[in-house]
């Protein structure tokens, strides 16, 4: 069952009758594939940074901003895209976003320098700011009920697919060096598919109108943006740099400018406008605590995921194929979940967050000891890869569709705006501070078994993360799992 509104998202009085998606698979297919897009381009670029050096002769600085400038623009922009959707209309925003994002991706790969190859990765990462949270917010005004819930699990599938797939791709794309062309299809190949759903997406897309006569709230846009940038910056720098002073201080800066962006918000109600973010949001049933575990999950998986690459490659050498393909299990046994956890008993479904994190906890400190050592991963360790992303799925899915499950319809951007804004924080910080965890106890390039140490070192610190998911998961047990 679809439910299309037609109101304008803000608007008051009641809403006109729900027209119907003719089309919902396909749609729900095209905006999935634009959301695949901007996930496998946080990290198919990782695998090319070696080549990339090489061709352009950059130096590392200048590599952890090719890296960085795509996950900067893409975090800090996200609930500003959000806002923009909602003034200007879902549908044109995503276009708007994906034609920004292939045209980025064509020129990353006709680049002919270092600087010119980080602006443009600035440029995608803006592109993918403006099209992503058009995807949840046409799921939310799209689908409702079970209908929803199922949609919501793709949409949580294709973020853990999109992780895996982008190593696999990066290093498979960059081993086969087409034409000559070495690093540059990881970027090239966004072309094609974004052209292919700009086309798709002219037929299929609702046409949803944005609420013109809304408030921008440009006071809080840029406060929060700021209060983002300030926090995003220093942490996925920071460990490449050895932490200068001037990261801590734009942490502590992020921490000041987050009070000002309250007290702005507070003003903006006060004076009867509208806050970027609103109370009535924040007050939807679930949503505040089910962020804060999809919070912790994602950063533990995330950070899970990024130890587990670096301890193929820098610990036991493995190519960077190898270890993307050995990192699908993880990835295939969280979209499995994320995708079919309502099959289960009825009667587990209120708790089976916090019951999914309390076989993944310990699942990870397992997996650590089993690979301390610096043996080369084996059958078992790949099955405990697959069950902790069953598990994984099962905590992040159900949390995922409390969050945003009982969100009214108008609401629906600021709302999406949120939640993939934590998404992505949560990945950023799980890789910034995990990943630090793991860079702490190993010094690259590291034995095998100096490297395993640090995988166990870095697995008991995930397992505290996913403790603390536990204890937010545990408070969102009375919330339906779909509207």
């Amino acid at each position: 069952m679809t439910d299309l509104q037609t109101r304008p998202a803000g608007s008051g009085g009641p809403a006109r009758p729900p027209a119907r998606a003719t089309r919902p698979g396909l749609l729900l297919a095209l905006v999935l594939s634009g959301q695949f897009m901007a996930v496998l381009d946080i990290s198919i670029v990782n695998v090319a940074v070696p080549t990339i050096r090489t061709d352009l002769h950059a130096s590392g600085a200048s590599l952890q901003l090719v890296i960085a400038g795509y996950t900067i623009a893409y975090a800090v922009l996200l609930i500003t895209g959000a806002r923009l959707g909602a003034r200007y209309g879902y549908d044109r925003l995503f276009r708007a976003g994906l034609a920004a994002f292939t045209a980025a991706s064509l020129a990353c790969g006709l680049a002919p320098g270092t600087g010119w190859l980080i602006a443009f990765r600035v440029l995608q990462g803006l592109g993918a700011a403006l099209m992503v949270p058009q995807v949840m917010s046409l799921i939310q005004r799209t689908f409702t009920g079970a209908a929803r819930t199922r949609a919501l699990g793709l949409y949580s599938a294709v973020l853990a697919g999109g992780l895996a797939v982008g190593q696999a791709a990066g290093g498979l794309l960059v081993s086969a060096d087409l034409f000559g062309t070495g690093w540059r299809p990881v970027f090239l190949v966004n072309v094609p598919l974004g052209l292919a759903l700009l086309v798709a997406g002219a037929r299929l897309l609702p046409r949803l109108p944005g609420d013109r006569g809304r408030g921008f709230d440009l006071p809080g846009l840029v406060v929060l943006a700021v209060a983002l940038g300030l926090l995003v910056v220093p942490l996925v720098l920071g460990h490449e740099l050895g932490w200068p002073a001037w990261g801590w201080a734009m942490l502590a800066g992020s921490g000041l400018m987050l009070g000002v962006f309250r007290s702005v918000e507070r003003r903006v109600a006060a004076r009867g406008g509208e806050p970027l973010i609103s109370g009535r949001v924040l007050a939807a049933p679930g949503l505040l605590p089910a962020a804060g575990a999809i919070f912790t999950i994602m950063a533990a998986f995330s950070g899970f995921m990024f130890a587990f690459a670096l301890h193929q490659q820098a610990g036991l050498g493995n190519s960077a194929l190898r270890a993307g393909l050995l990192s699908v299990p993880v990835s295939v046994g969280f979209g499995v979940s994320s995708l079919h956890w309502q099959r289960l008993p009825a009667r587990l479904h209120p708790v089976l967050p916090l019951l999914a994190t309390v076989v993944v906890a310990p699942g990870y400190l397992l997996l650590g000891l089993l690979l301390r050592g610096g043996a080369p991963i084996g059958p078992l360790d790949l099955a405990l890869t697959t069950v902790l992303g069953l598990a994984a799925g099962c905590a992040y899915a159900p949390l995922f569709a409390r969050a945003l499950g009982r969100v009214a319809p108008q609401d629906a951007a600021d709302a999406s705006g949120v939640v993939v804004t934590v998404i992505q924080l949560g990945q950023v910080v799980g890789v910034a501070l995990l990943g630090t965890v793991f860079l702490g106890a190993a010094h690259l390039p590291a034995t095998a078994r100096e490297s395993g140490h640090a995988l166990l070192v870095t697995s008991g610190a995930i397992a505290l993360v996913v403790a603390a998911a536990g204890v937010l998961a545990a408070r969102t047990r009375r919330v339906p799992d779909h509207g």
